[in-house]
């Protein structure tokens, strides 16, 4: 149970009647061998011209680009623009999740599978998505015992009913339809299976809102041009969490999406949410 003055709840007003039967993800989906593949460069002299971020339209091409060309130093800006929260984010995802042994778990948008580690220790079975190839690249260099597999999230290729839960940390913000996504997620997780969201929110504090929007817009590229390998890219990651729907607003976009039981928890203060929900 959440703590009831830091977590919602949104009624199911319609529950689905589909049946699904569990199937098992098909062995030729994860664990193939990879084959040797160039991660971009991101001294390239494209960075800082066209291409370098991708636009609120989130066309699929440009957003893989963009993460393409940010890989190699991701997790580094991540720790740094986040003060370090971010460690502490991940660690609430799994909790939300609450993951057991024997469990098959989907962590889409996982990049270089900072995400998913923490989810081995449970005993339980975590498959990295994420469509950016780089990300993946450099993920595999790093975690090499991971599966990682590259597939889009509004195209899984995956069967139905194939996982007990399925989580996406800031990727859900990025994906070009929200919509579909969230019915693509639907479709993938066995009946009672759970859905975390972990996403960038409204800050609960009105006078902090202020601050935290020029944070946003002033320092955040300005600090991300020390340590990230793209700056142009964490211009397009402000734009993209000013134009993110808050708490409420996700929430009724996740129940539209066929979810029941949707809550929601604050995380300091706001900034980013944790939405979680039931299939």
């Amino acid at each position: 149970m959440w703590p009831a003055d830091d977590a919602r709840s949104v009624r199911e007003r319609r529950r689905r009647r589909t049946c699904r039967l569990p199937v098992r993800v098909q062995s030729n989906t994860v664990g193939r061998p990879w084959k040797a593949v160039r991660v971009p460069d991101p001294d390239s002299a494209a960075i800082d011209g066209a291409g370098a971020r991708a636009t609120l339209d989130k066309r699929r091409g440009d957003v893989a680009a963009m993460f393409d060309r940010v890989a190699a130093r991701y997790d580094l800006a991540n720790d740094v623009l986040s003060l370090g929260q971010d460690r502490a984010w991940r660690r609430h995802v799994v909790d939300a999740v609450e993951p057991r042994s024997g469990q098959l778990i989907l962590d889409l948008a996982a990049g270089t599978g900072t995400s998913s580690e923490p989810f081995l220790s449970s005993g339980a079975t975590v498959i990295p998505t994420d469509l950016s190839l780089g990300m993946l690249l450099v993920g595999k260099q790093r975690r090499p015992h991971l599966s990682f597999v590259a597939a889009d999230a509004l195209r899984l290729p995956y069967a139905d009913a194939s996982f007990d839960a399925v989580t996406i940390s800031f990727g859900l913000r990025n994906v070009e339809d929200t919509t579909a996504a969230l019915s693509e997620m639907r479709r993938v997780i066995k009946a009672e299976g759970t859905l975390v969201v972990c996403e960038f929110s409204a800050p609960t504090w009105r006078p902090f809102r202020t601050l935290y929007s020029n944070y946003l817009v002033a320092a955040l590229p300005r600090i991300a041009s020390l340590v990230s390998s793209s700056p142009a890219a964490y211009e397009y990651l402000a734009e993209s969490i000013q134009a993110w729907p808050d708490q409420q607003g996700l929430s009724t976009m996740i129940e539209k999406s066929g979810w029941r039981d949707v809550e929601w928890r604050n995380l300091s203060g706001g900034i980013v949410a944790l939405h979680r929900a039931r299939a």
